[in-house]
């Protein structure tokens, strides 16, 4: 019985402690992301830019963004642990080589309902279709068209989701 209650405590502590953090790490992030809206929630830490902007109920497990290109995160937005999005590149067709003092920016469009696996890196001048799905460890150098399942190094299209499935459940407002 003692163990019981032991065992108890410790888990509603344990649940404590990480809405603790998870406010701790949702606030950092609204100071540091250009706008957002309803419903974000930063389980984990993540560095954001002012050229961020971040649409309802969007759901972050570590993201890292880099670079002064813009970022449009559409509503419903997931993702997994360690990604990244990088938005800007030396200029490697300047003054110098292999790249001189400037830089190319380069801004990233992602859809809504679009889910990332962990450690997931997309580099810029890409749009992410709605409800597209990024496999864990992808590469994403090129735009996923809307419902596309994609993975690997670079990214390319494993198969696409049921489309009617999909929009049933939209149209149901049926979102997580």
């Amino acid at each position: 019985m003692l163990l019981k209650f032991i065992r108890k405590t410790f888990c509603v502590f344990q649940q404590m402690r990480m809405d603790f953090f998870r406010r701790k790490c949702t606030k950092r992030a609204k100071n540091s992301m250009g706008s957002f809206g309803v419903g974000l929630r930063v389980n984990s830490p993540s560095i954001f830019t002012k050229n961020v902007t971040v649409g309802d109920y969007c759901n972050f497990n570590g993201m890292e963004i880099g670079g002064r290109g813009n970022v449009s995160f559409g509503d419903y937005f997931h993702s997994g642990s360690g990604c990244q999005i990088i938005t800007e590149n030396h200029n490697y067709e300047g003054s110098m080589i292999p790249y001189d003092d400037t830089f190319v920016v380069k801004n990233v469009t992602i859809g809504d309902c679009v889910w990332f696996g962990d450690k997931v890196l997309v580099v810029g001048n890409v749009n992410i279709g709605e409800g597209a799905i990024i496999a864990a460890g992808s590469v994403v150098c090129k735009d996923v068209p809307p419902l596309a399942i994609v993975g690997g190094n670079p990214a390319t299209i494993i198969k696409y989701r049921d489309k009617d499935h999909y929009y049933r459940l939209k149209l149901e407002g049926r979102f997580n």
